[in-house]
């Protein structure tokens, strides 16, 4: 048994790092090939940008669904909704400084990831999720991108710039950032195959464990690059991501797995109760943003609290 965790454990620091270097880097050349087309940095970090950085959450959903393990699935993609409005907003302020937000921006956005959350968490309560139930958390991301970006597109003067690049190889770029995405999908692979193990070893439900612990593995790429985008002045960029990725886990990272192979069993409670506390930080943390208009330290030191503070729910 002390072999075989041993090995679960390796697999799953192996995995969730290659999950984190393949983002990084496809996200790295994605972002090079939309700064050439000169897209708005809040439009990158909100679609292209997030979308890069929660490819893990994508990734484990298909994979997770495709072996008959729902609980992954909900568990990691909630879970990496209250780490990355958390952990990720909590660190920014102590490891790249103290910035400025804009009200209306955070509040359309926010109020956004809200309801996908909800819409998410009152699906998975049931116990499963059907195909038709699951296409209509696919489908209502890009409608969440056309109200976030009709109610943005008046500040479209106020927003900062990115520079193009002057290296004109984009089908370098292209290929890496495919070949980032295979890494991803295969991280992916090893790291549900490790919590399946793991679950089976310690008798704790696969649901928590993802919950908990693979939420953080999956969220390292979006620590990593708004960390990059806060240090580089790209605070658009930085809180496009960050909330950006937490609408795709309420939307397209929880339907995508099940749209192709439906999840006839999941612990609806646990969904339940894990998701609701998720919807309550959500309220507290953009209400925080939209009211004080910047992230410093007293904000981020509230946002961590409320992140130690969902451990209490083991005890439920």
């Amino acid at each position: 048994m002390v072999f075989e965790t041993v090995i679960a454990v390796a697999v799953l620091i192996i995995g969730i790092a290659l999950m984190t270097y393949s983002s990084d880097k496809a996200v790295e050349h994605s972002v090079i090939i939309a700064s050439a087309l000169r897209v708005s940095p809040l439009m990158i970090g909100l679609i292209l940008v997030s979308l890069g950085t929660d490819l893990p959450e994508i990734a484990n959903s298909i994979a997770s669904s495709a072996l008959g393990h729902g609980d992954i699935n909900v568990g990691d993609s909630l879970g990496s909704v209250l780490t990355q409005m958390t952990l990720v907003f909590g660190l920014i302020p102590f490891l790249g400084g103290i910035f400025k937000v804009k009200r209306k921006e955070i509040a359309v956005i926010g109020a956004c990831e809200v309801l996908a959350l909800i819409i998410a968490v009152s699906i998975a309560e049931k116990g499963y999720i059907s195909r038709m139930n699951a296409l209509f958390l696919v489908a209502s991301w890009p409608i969440f991108l056309l109200l976030t970006r009709s109610a943005t597109a008046k500040n479209a003067k106020e927003k900062e710039e990115v520079v193009a690049p002057t290296d004109r190889r984009h089908l370098y770029h292209l290929v890496v950032a495919i070949l980032g995405f295979i890494g991803v999908a295969i991280g992916a692979y090893a790291v549900i195959q490790s919590v399946i193990t793991l679950s089976a070893v310690f008798r704790i439900p696969e649901y928590l464990i993802s919950f908990f612990v693979l939420a953080i593995g999956t969220s390292l790429p979006e620590v990593v690059v708004t960390l990059m985008a806060i240090r580089k002045k790209q605070y658009e960029l930085a809180i496009g991501d960050v909330i950006g990725a937490s609408i795709l886990d309420a939307s397209v990272s929880i339907g995508i797995g099940p749209l192709i192979f439906p999840i006839r069993e999941l612990s609806g409670e646990l969904a339940m109760i894990t998701g609701s506390y998720a919807i309550f930080v959500c309220i507290v943390i953009i209400s925080t943003l939209a009211l004080r208009k910047k992230v410093d330290k007293k904000a981020g030191a509230l946002f961590l609290f409320l992140y130690l503070l969902s451990y209490t729910l083991l005890s439920v």
